[in-house]
């Protein structure tokens, strides 16, 4: 099987792409094109856009020195983080988190984390200085970039500035007060008709940083990464691209997990090939090939469980992928998307333990444990995918696409426990996805938009395969399932956006909102089993475990809103709003994870070298909990934070900030619990209290 996967991905490395439009190139003053790969999903273009997409590339505005890439969905509307530290960050959105948001990099490269505790989340494996753009789709309304569940997230990283040939290249660095934490990154690239490189290279150092109580809270870490992009031009119509990089995390402190990071490297390597402009049916032809490695270390030495008991698990993580997509147009109305995509993600690894003191009584020789964590298990998923846009008129956009995936899942070395409660076999599962949506312009400014969807999500490695792992924010055991069925979301939306421009010094006013009912078919919890009793330390509470199951019903519904005033040539007002509520019929509670009401307002100005805003974030009480997770209320909160920032001299962008203004103690409703530390209760981790941050970039 393996060697299988190794021959296709060679195959698929032969060849592979995007597509992306040509863009003109000077080069003595005459202008030339340069065919690049498309590693963007929303182009910018209204007809071509999926439904319900949008942009954030804000890096440099924001002047805040991110500590992974989920730090940037901080100020995206509809978005919340999943904490357990500095370094262990999720994003998600609208309720969903993990894999039920399909994330992935420049248009399909992914790496998915070795951890079971996700320490290593798929942000952790690139550069957030290198993320040029993150688009969302935010829900399953395309078939085109895998199976999607909740929505698309696509991490656009930086791409060669066709402006001019030659060497440009830019060095930036970042300081914050509230950790003494640095950040720096370089990067060189160079352009010529024929091919291009970029190189950059950037290192992190965050210490602890002080909530808004005093307390100091155990999250440094240490990171560096580099990486390289290598592009050639075949011809007008083709080209080929090829990606590396690697990132190395050290000594990475995870407040809200039993254990901490020694190190996470990861490796991923990406190849892109197209040939556009074909002919008159088959437009273009593009095929995508990588492979990504991930290996983690983690243990309990600086934890108070280590006086008891030592233990440190390696775990490795192995993902191969790649995609090959037509895009062709039998008629002018319909252009046509079809093609075939594969993922293949492979895991092992295992934990030490040293029992120093067992029911009490301390071991003359203390006794070694081997625990296997992954039980050496494979997932692939094979997709077979057509999507259709077909103008019904000069103003009205018709998609409608369908997918079919084959997921195949298999244990290969089960703990004897694991393989006495189930019949473990190979098993393949058949998967139907689809989506229909209309997009009508009711006129040059405003845009309606209608869609249904119905997204698929097979149980992930640990919902099939963890055995006797405490992997939730609760203390139980948890244990996989392979049986579970397929989540399956029935997503509905209406939205509508608009843009007027206005007069008597009030410049323009642009607003977006849309509406959301999602119905789940087969989501997957942990329920707690009383007929199992716990693994590891049997006597202690609760003793009882939990094993992952599907819930009959259901569902979710909620909204997002935005709305902006341009005033006064350079000065805006902005306000957004975020609401989601979930049910869970089958334990009559809220589903977990579920982000209280959000509403931010920003006052800025802007001009070409100089910008400035405040904004004032107002997160409401979520008492809406599942108990069952182990969650708790979490009062609301406000903060208020400070930006500045401008371009003194050509070339150079100088920023600073200051966060949480008033230096405000509260923890984030979706924050994991203090986990095994000293001086530490079990309640949410809090969040860092006033922080001052400074940035600077130059270019050249």
């Amino acid at each position: 099987m393996k060697k299988f996967y190794s021959v296709l991905l060679c195959a698929l490395i032969s060849v592979t792409s995007y597509s992306q439009e040509k863009k003109e190139t000077k080069k003595d003053s005459i202008k030339q094109k340069t065919v690049k790969l498309d590693e963007v999903i929303v182009t910018g273009k209204l007809k071509t856009d999926p439904v319900f997409s949008s942009i954030s590339n804000k890096y440099v505005e924001n002047i805040v020195q991110p500590k992974n890439v989920a730090d940037l969905f901080n100020n995206i509307n509809g978005f919340s983080v999943i904490k357990r530290g500095n370094y262990a960050i999720d994003p998600s959105f609208r309720g969903a988190q993990y894999e039920q948001l399909n994330i992935q990099y420049d248009g399909g490269t992914k790496a998915m984390h070795a951890c079971p505790n996700r320490m290593d989340p798929v942000t952790t494996h690139i550069i957030p200085e290198e993320v040029s753009r993150i688009e969302i789709i935010k829900g399953p309304y395309t078939v085109r970039y895998g199976a999607t569940f909740g929505g698309i997230i696509n991490l656009v990283t930086q791409k060669p500035d066709y402006e001019d040939y030659g060497f440009h290249g830019k060095v930036s660095g970042g300081f914050e007060s509230n950790g003494n934490s640095l950040v720096n990154l370089a990067e060189l690239q160079y352009i010529n008709e024929k091919f291009d490189i970029v190189a950059n290279a950037g290192y992190r150092d965050f210490g602890n940083y002080k909530d808004g109580f005093g307390t100091t809270i155990p999250s440094s870490f240490k990171s560096s990464d580099y990486g390289i992009k290598l592009g050639y031009n075949f011809t007008k119509n083709q080209r080929l691209k090829i990606d590396w990089r690697q990132s190395f995390g050290r000594d990475v402190l995870h407040a809200a997990l039993p254990m901490d990071t020694e190190y996470d490297d990861s490796s991923i390597l990406s190849v892109d090939y197209k040939i556009d402009h074909i002919g008159d049916v088959v437009k273009s032809i593009s095929v995508k090939g990588y492979h990504s490695y991930v290996d983690h270390l983690m243990s309990n030495t600086n934890r108070p469980s280590f006086m008891m008991m030592e233990a440190e698990s390696g775990v490795e993580a192995t993902t191969i992928g790649g995609k090959i997509e037509m895009n062709w147009q039998p008629f002018k109305e319909v252009n046509l998307f079809s093609g075939i995509d594969l993922m293949n993600i492979a895991r092992d690894g295992g934990r030490t333990r040293i029992v120093k003191i067992m029911n009490g009584n301390v071991l003359a020789n203390p006794v070694t444990f081997n625990d296997k964590v992954w039980q050496d298990s494979y997932i692939t998923d094979l997709g077979f995918f057509t999507e259709a846009k077909y103008n019904l008129s000069d103003t009205s956009i018709l998609t409608a696409g369908i997918r079919y995936d084959n997921v195949t899942s298999d244990i290969q070395d089960p703990e004897a426990d694991f393989a006495a409660m189930y019949d473990l076999e190979k098993r393949t599962e058949h998967t139907f996805s689809g989506t229909i949506s209309v997009k009508k312009m009711l006129s040059d400014t405003y845009t309606l938009e209608a869609a249904y969807g119905r997204g698929t999500r097979t149980a992930n490695m640990i919902e099939r395969f963890i055995n006797h792992f405490n992997v939730g924010q609760d203390p139980y055991e948890y244990i996989g399932n392979p049986n579970l069925k397929a989540e399956v979301n029935n997503q509905f939306e209406v939205g509508i956006k608009g843009f007027e421009e206005l007069k008597n010094g009030f410049k323009s006013f642009q607003f977006e909102t849309s509406v959301y009912y999602s119905y789940f078919e087969n989501y997957i919890v942990g329920i707690v089993d009383p007929t199992i009793t716990r693994k590891f330390s049997p006597t202690t509470n609760p003793t009882n475990v939990k094993v992952f199951q599907n819930l009959d019903e259901a569902y979710k519904t909620g909204f997002e809103a935005m709305a902006r005033l341009d005033f006064l040539d350079f000065y805006n007002f902005k306000t957004e709003f975020s609401y989601v509520y979930t049910k869970n019929e089958d334990l009559d509670e809220s589903l977990p994870l579920t982000p209280p009401f959000t509403t931010k307002f920003t006052f800025g100005f802007e001009k070409e070298k100089l910008w400035a805003n405040a904004q004032y974030n107002l997160v409401s009480k979520q008492d809406n909990i599942s108990e069952s997770f182990g969650e708790t209320a979490t009062n609301g909160y406000q903060t208020l934070d400070l930006r500045f920032g401008g371009k003194p001299i050509k070339n150079v962008t100088l920023g600073v900030a200051v966060l949480n203004v008033f230096d405000k103690g509260y923890n984030s409703h979706l924050n994991f619990s203090f986990n095994n530390q000293a001086n530490f209760e079990s309640t949410p981790i809090t969040e860092p209290g006033r922080n001052f941050s400074a940035f600077l970039q130059y270019k050249f």
